[in-house]
C-alpha cells in the first residue's frame, strides 16, 4: 500500500473514532458511511426508520458470484475517564475503516468490477444483537451468495500479525425479570414473602443447572435490585438479571429453558408473580466450511502460512451469525484478526496496534479477488 492510501485509511479511522454513536443513534455515522460509498461508485441504499447503509459496487446482472462484506457500525455507552459517554471499545471503528479500505482497493482493479458484485453491509446495532435482524429485514442478505466479516481480536487469542479465517463465538442470552410482590412492615414478615429471599432462591436454584459438560456454557447474575432507603420495611419486588452463554445454539436453548422452568416453579412456590422483562440473546456462530476455506487461503496469500491461526473458539458474541440462521443457504465467515489489542475487548482504555487494519483490508481484498477468479 502506498503512503496517500495509509494516510487516507488513518485518517478514517480517527474520523470514525472520534465520532461514536450508541446503537440505533448511528445517523451521523450513517450519512458518512452514504456519503463515502456514494463518491466511490456505489450504488446505495439507506433506510427511514433504522440507521445502516448498503452499498453495491460491481456485476449484479451475470452470472457471477455475489459477495458481501459486513461492518458493525455502533459504539458501546460507558464511563471514560470518569464520564459516561459513546466509546468504540469493541472496534467496529476499525472494522468500518477496513471494509471502506476494501472498496477503495477494489476500485484500483477496473477488470474485478465485471468479474464479481460486491456487497457492502454497514449495520447498526451489533452491540443490542438487534441490527443484523433488521439487516435481514431490509433485504441486505438477498441476491448475495458469501458474507464475510471481520473483528479484532484480543491478544489472549491471537497475536498481532496473525489472522484466524473464523470466530467460533458462542450464542449469548440476557433474561431479566421481576418479583412484583407487595412491602411490609419489618415488624410483620408473615405479611409478605420477602423479595430478596425469593431472589435468593432463585440463584441457588440456577446453581444446580447440570448441562453436558463437554460444551462450555454458564449463567451468571448481572443485575440484582430490591429495596429502598428505609430499612425497616419488607421489600415485596425485586430486579434482577441474568447472563446465559453457551457453546452451541442447541444447549442454549436448554439452558433458556430450564431457567424458565426454574422462574415458573418458584412464582408457584410463593404464589408471587415473576414477570420476564427482557429476554434476547445472539445466536452462535454457523461456519461454512466453503467460506473460511477463502479466508484460509487470503490469509495464506498475504501474510504466509505461519500466520494463520485455526479457527478461535470465544463464549463472546456477534449477531453477525443470524445472517446464516435466517439464510441457511448463505456461505458465510469471520475472520479475526490479531492487532495486540489490550487491556481487553470493551475495556474503556481499549487499543489496538493501528496498522493491523492494513493487514485487514489486504485479507478482506484478497478473498474478494480469490472469488472473482472463481477458484474454489
Amino acid at each position: 500500500m502506498n503512503a496517500p492510501f495509509k494516510e487516507k485509511i488513518r485518517n478514517t479511522f480517527d474520523y470514525l473514532h472520534t465520532h461514536p454513536e450508541i446503537s440505533w443513534e448511528e445517523k451521523n455515522t450513517t450519512t458518512y458511511i452514504q456519503n463515502t460509498l456514494e463518491k466511490a461508485g456505489c450504488r446505495v441504499q439507506t433506510f427511514n426508520d433504522c440507521t445502516g447503509v448498503i452499498g453495491d459496487y460491481g456485476n449484479f446482472s451475470g452470472d457471477v458470484p455475489i459477495i458481501g462484506i459486513r461492518a458493525d457500525i455502533d459504539a458501546l455507552w460507558q464511563k471514560v475517564d470518569g464520564e459516561l459517554q459513546a466509546n468504540h471499545s469493541c472496534g467496529h471503528d476499525a472494522h468500518m475503516t477496513m471494509v471502506l479500505g476494501v472498496l477503495w482497493k477494489i476500485r484500483e482493479d477496473e477488470q474485478l468490477k465485471d468479474n464479481i458484485g460486491i456487497r457492502f453491509i454497514f449495520q447498526p446495532a451489533e452491540e443490542v444483537g438487534a441490527g443484523a435482524l433488521k439487516m435481514v429485514e431490509k433485504g441486505a442478505a438477498e441476491e448475495i451468495d458469501y458474507l464475510y466479516g471481520i473483528h479484532l481480536r484480543p491478544i489472549q487469542e491471537t497475536a498481532n500479525g496473525f489472522a484466524s479465517p473464523s470466530i467460533l463465538h458462542g450464542a449469548t442470552g440476557s433474561l431479566a425479570f421481576e418479583i412484583k410482590g407487595d412491602d411490609a412492615h419489618g415488624a410483620r414478615p408473615h405479611l409478605t414473602h420477602n423479595a430478596i429471599e425469593i431472589g435468593n432462591h432463585i440463584l441457588n436454584a440456577l446453581n444446580t443447572i447440570h448441562l453436558n459438560p463437554s460444551i462450555a456454557h454458564s449463567i451468571k447474575v448481572t443485575k440484582f435490585h430490591s429495596g429502598g432507603k428505609n430499612l425497616n420495611i419488607i421489600p415485596g419486588s425485586a430486579s434482577i438479571g441474568l447472563d446465559l452463554r453457551s457453546q452451541t445454539n442447541e444447549l442454549m436453548k436448554e439452558l433458556h429453558d430450564r431457567v424458565k422452568e426454574i422462574l415458573q416453579t418458584t412464582s408457584d412456590l410463593y404464589g408471587v408473580p415473576i414477570e420476564v422483562t427482557k429476554d434476547y440473546g445472539i445466536a452462535a456462530a454457523e461456519v461454512s466450511e466453503e467460506a473460511q476455506d477463502y479466508a484460509h487461503r487470503a490469509i495464506v496469500n498475504v501474510l504466509g502460512e505461519d500466520k494463520v491461526d485455526p479457527p478461535l473458539v470465544t463464549p463472546g458474541g456477534d449477531d453477525f451469525h443470524f445472517y446464516t440462521i435466517k439464510k441457511p443457504q448463505l456461505k458465510a465467515t469471520m475472520v479475526g484478526l490479531g492487532c495486540d489489542l489490550k487491556p481487553g475487548l470493551h475495556h474503556p482504555d481499549m487499543e489496538f496496534e493501528k496498522d493491523s487494519l492494513f493487514n485487514g483490508i489486504e485479507i478482506l481484498t484478497e478473498i474478494v479477488k480469490l472469488h472473482s477468479r472463481k477458484e474454489g
